[in-house]
């Protein structure tokens, strides 16, 4: 690959919500995606059926764009989607479990840069809840447990692969200390349980690489989620859980990566922000 090419993963807390224009200081993602241009987007939380989410995108795809998506059987639920400025060469949905293949979760496609075949994933991993007596928070753990169990023999099998391949998206974990502003007081909360945390270290220690990590170094964050309550935007109160973890032989070509967060709270068209890694 001679000629870089950006991934930007952004989860879009419903499309159309991030299409609408909010004012005019804020006219929402079309206008972030015509000036920041990545070459692949790979979204989460779309919540649409296919046709309202192609409507709502109408002026990308009218200008060129091409989108692949699988949406929920959950109506209202999760969904995944990739934008991208060329058409992918072939698209899989799923990673091979009954249980979650139809739940909106993971969508991956092969795009040829430079005559090489990059795989890019676009990733929505459950939520959770931290285990308590109440019988809604032992099943959405339970669903995260399943949905980690079943996705590593996958992601095993990819990185086995020696491909070019990277899975972003919301995953949902932050990693370690420094992926979180107040992570002293998240030790019991879902996104950072002890076992979930070494979930993503054990991927680490197999070999994916997380870009921004190695990019960024031993720093607080960059996060790239902040609650839309309180003052937690404006005093940088974050989470570090939209990443990139790339096949070595891709995250050898990373050249840099950075979170396009929005100047101001009312400037926000999602509670995520985009992330972006260029390869090359």
């Amino acid at each position: 690959m001679t000629t870089p090419f950006s991934i930007t993963t952004i989860n879009v807390n419903g499309i159309r919500a991030a299409v609408k224009q909010r004012s005019d200081d804020n006219p929402g993602m079309l206008p972030w995606l015509e000036d920041a241009a990545p070459d692949v987007v790979l979204m989460q939380e779309v919540r649409a059926g296919d046709a309202i989410a192609r409507k709502a995108l109408q002026p990308a795809l009218d200008a060129g764009w091409h989108f692949v998506h699988t949406e929920s059987s959950v109506k209202g639920r999760a969904g995944v989607g990739i934008l991208s400025r060329r058409a992918p060469s072939q698209v899989r949905v799923g990673f091979g479990s009954d249980e979650f293949d139809t739940a909106g979760r993971y969508i991956e496609a092969d795009f040829d840069f430079g005559g090489e075949t990059v795989t890019a994933a676009s990733l929505y991993l459950p939520t959770g809840a931290a285990p308590t007596e109440q019988e809604k928070d032992i099943e959405k753990y339970e669903e995260k447990r399943r949905f980690l169990e079943a996705f590593r023999p996958y992601l095993d099998k990819l990185l086995g692969t020696g491909g070019l391949a990277v899975v972003a998206g919301d995953w949902n974990i932050a990693p370690d200390e420094r992926d979180i502003k107040n992570w002293k007081g998240n030790l019991k909360n879902a996104g950072f349980l002890p076992h979930e945390r070494a979930w993503v270290a054990g991927l680490l220690e197999a070999g994916w690489v997380d870009v921004a990590r190695e990019h960024h170094g031993d720093v607080a964050g960059p996060y790239a989620w902040w609650s839309w309550r309180g003052k937690a935007f404006d005093n940088d109160a974050g989470w570090r859980i939209d990443y990139h973890l790339a096949t070595p032989a891709l995250a050898a070509r990373a050249q840099r990566t950075w979170v396009d967060r929005a100047g101001a709270y009312n400037l926000r068209w999602s509670d995520h922000a985009p992330v972006t890694a260029v390869f090359g």
